[in-house]
């Protein structure tokens, strides 16, 4: 036995990644008194300027927003009581297809073995049980998430640890209602072309291919203040129009897929460290 605490190591592509996918586990792992450890890769400097300026727009500043972003995120870490925040700063490299993506720097260009290497560090300083990031095609096609996946699954193979390992996502019936709820609030938004909406039915898994539920619904507020502490980004933050009730009834489920494990824990699971206490 040890007296090294239970750690969670939550890896993110920008700031506010945290809190829309694992703002539920990480406050509640923090409110069982589980080390909580957030790595962000870039440092959003793609993001939305003062007054909603745009990447590539005059007047927008990456250098600048990368500093607002990055204190943003440190308030949003402070909501979610998060121990430990890591940033590799890399350079935001902007949706795919934008230039950003070819700019010498920015986390889509960084060689994945260096990226790795680095995270593979932060591992062994923190000796994760449990490790949670993307899926390869970082949940919906982002560079910046692919990217992160890659590094993350690079630098497990680079220590001896062997902790749990998740995925995000979402169930594909969670997608739908999504849908149903982007309708309600825009009723005016034009159906998408037929290839757009085959993408987005392939974002997601079916529900029974989902390993890992965990409730965090009693934690939604926290993960209401985690999103809206990154307002520069508020336009492109849909969740925050619901308002709190409305957010913590879609978004008070957090579900993952697990794809390593050395503890046994039986599928499905409604807690991430099944079998670690």
């Amino acid at each position: 036995m040890t007296d090294r605490p239970l750690t969670l190591m939550a890896v993110h592509a920008h700031p506010d990644d945290e809190a829309t996918g694992t703002g539920g586990v990480l406050a509640r792992y923090a409110a069982e008194g589980i080390r909580t450890v957030l790595v962000t890769c870039t440092d959003g400097g793609c993001g939305d300027g003062p007054g909603g300026v745009k990447p590539g727009d005059p007047g927008h500043d990456p250098a600048a927003v990368a500093l607002m972003r990055r204190q943003e995120l440190q308030e949003s870490c402070d909501v979610l009581k998060i121990s430990d925040l890591e940033m590799l700063d890399y350079a935001d490299s902007g949706m795919m297809g934008w230039p950003s993506n070819d700019a010498p720097g920015s986390f889509w260009q960084t060689p994945v073995e260096e990226g790795a290497a680095r995270l593979a560090e932060l591992m062994r300083h923190y000796r994760p049980d449990v490790v949670v990031t993307y899926d390869e095609n970082g949940f919906y096609g982002h560079p910046d998430h692919i990217q992160a996946h890659r590094i993350t699954m690079a630098a497990l193979e680079m220590t001896s640890l062997t902790p749990k390992v998740y995925w995000t996502t979402m169930p594909r019936s969670g997608m739908q209602r999504f849908g149903e709820i982007m309708r309600e609030f825009h009723p005016d938004m034009p159906e998408p072309d037929p290839a757009e909406a085959a993408a987005m039915a392939e974002i997601g898994l079916p529900d029974d291919e989902i390993t890992t539920w965990v409730d965090t619904i009693a934690f939604s507020g926290q993960k209401f203040d985690s999103l809206a502490a990154h307002a520069s980004q508020g336009e492109n933050i849909f969740f925050l129009k619901m308002g709190k009730e409305r957010f913590g009834e879609f978004m008070g489920m957090e579900t993952f897929v697990r794809v390593k494990d050395a503890t046994g824990a039986a599928l499905p699971e409604n807690d991430l460290f099944a079998g670690l206490r």
